[in-house]
């Protein structure tokens, strides 16, 4: 494919951290400490498939790094992403990232300049559900905004299990699922910067679930401006211009400086 995502101020590489494939933009020639924006891609997604976005964000001045998750891309991808394969692989990607989350902000501080004090995730969908849970139990992250994802897992669960005619996961999975749901962690969230963009009409991830997590954990800010939801109407489950240029104003305002 032709590579058209081109510029003389940003190198865009082909990186692995441990068994995780990557891509990763950044500024050329920046020898001072870069803010740095992972990005987590949806379900039946892929990091070449984001690489739009991670173009945008880094020609804004930031080092971008988007991972594959398992089972997607070049980490043995599945045939089909159909409901049975949802309901079996959905939460063990999510927490999966979480976990190699660690291991990837390493990475990015000891071998690609990234500034740790200075570091935001950032998803779409099932990546937007990844980065609620890897920013809610990483207290040295910086900012969050999520895409047409959830930060109330309980609730979105109970709305994937109807959608994809689940009765229930096994009791150890569910256990996991509400103990790292960000809504039942807002003690760990209290005035930190996130930003909510998500369309009204969402079929596949209703905005309802974020909905009540703001409603939960605004009260609970002491700095509102800190928290904030955009509703896009009658918007299904797409990412829009509108969506990229508040995320990069969010980024610029509690990432950058």
């Amino acid at each position: 494919m032709t590579n058209y995502l081109k510029s003389n101020n940003i190198i865009e590489d082909k990186i692995k951290i441990g068994e995780i494939p990557a891509i990763l933009f950044r500024p050329k020639d920046e020898r001072e400490l870069i803010p740095t924006i992972i990005f987590y891609h949806g379900w039946s997604s892929n990091k070449e498939i984001q690489r739009i976005r991670g173009f945008i964000l880094a020609s804004v001045g930031y080092q971008v790094i988007i991972p594959d998750a398992i089972y997607h891309g070049e980490r043995k991808a599945l045939d089909n992403y159909g409901g049975e394969n949802a309901a079996k692989y959905f939460w063990d990607i999510i927490f999966s990232n979480i976990e190699e989350s660690y291991s990837i902000i390493n990475e990015i501080i000891l071998n690609y300049n990234g500034d740790p004090k200075r570091i935001g995730v950032m998803g779409h969908s099932m990546g937007g559900i990844t980065a609620a849970g890897v920013f809610t139990h990483n207290p040295n992250l910086k900012t969050l905004a999520v895409l047409n994802g959830s930060c109330g897992w309980q609730d979105s669960n109970n709305r994937f299990k109807e959608f994809l005619e689940v009765d229930s996961y096994e009791r150890e999975l569910e256990e996991k699922v509400n103990k790292m749901d960000p809504m039942n962690n807002l003690n760990l969230l209290i005035d930190r910067p996130i930003i909510l963009l998500h369309g009204d009409s969402d079929t596949l991830v209703p905005i309802e679930s974020q909905e009540l997590f703001y409603e939960n954990l605004k009260p609970l800010y002491n700095h509102k401006e800190k928290l904030k939801i955009m509703k896009y109407l009658n918007l299904n489950h797409f990412v829009t211009t509108d969506m990229m240029e508040q995320s990069i104003a969010w980024f610029y305002k509690y990432l950058l400086n």
